[in-house]
């Protein structure tokens, strides 16, 4: 019988000692791995972005008046940048949008400084690091 319940002890011991090895591991490596994303087709935003800008992942064109996650992820992009003001990063599409994106267009040739976000400004948004040391004040 002592046996027995030694065994068991045993037995539960050492299952109790690999999940908690198993747990400190999983901790070790999720915490010195590097950042990695999940879809290698949207690769970690560049140096200066940051991570907080996951509203939307698309190129669809975005325009003056339009409201929704679209426009907050340009405008969080545009506010990484140092375009546009982080309280101005409210989802609606307005002047002081229109002027960022007009002016992070000029700042990246070939784009136009038109103030739509096309495909085109979504990739420059998406792959240029920050521009502007200070943001530009609103006209």
């Amino acid at each position: 019988m002592i046996r027995k319940m030694s065994a068991r002890r045993t037995a539960a011991s050492r299952a109790s000692a690999a999940a908690a090895l198993a747990t400190v591991s999983l901790t070790v490596a999720l915490a010195s791995a590097p950042g990695a994303s999940a879809d290698e087709s949207n690769p970690v935003p560049p140096p200066g972005s940051s991570p907080v800008c996951a509203f939307y992942d698309g190129d669809r064109a975005t325009t003056f008046g339009e409201q929704g996650d679209r426009v907050s992820q340009a405008q969080c992009l545009l506010a990484n940048r140092h375009y546009l003001r982080w309280s101005a990063v409210d989802g609606t599409f307005g002047p002081e949008t229109l002027v960022a994106v007009q002016r992070f267009q000029a700042d990246h040739p070939p784009l136009l400084p038109d103030g739509r976000v096309t495909p085109a400004t979504w990739w420059a948004l998406w792959h240029s690091g920050p521009n502007r040391v200070t943001p530009l004040p609103f006209p």
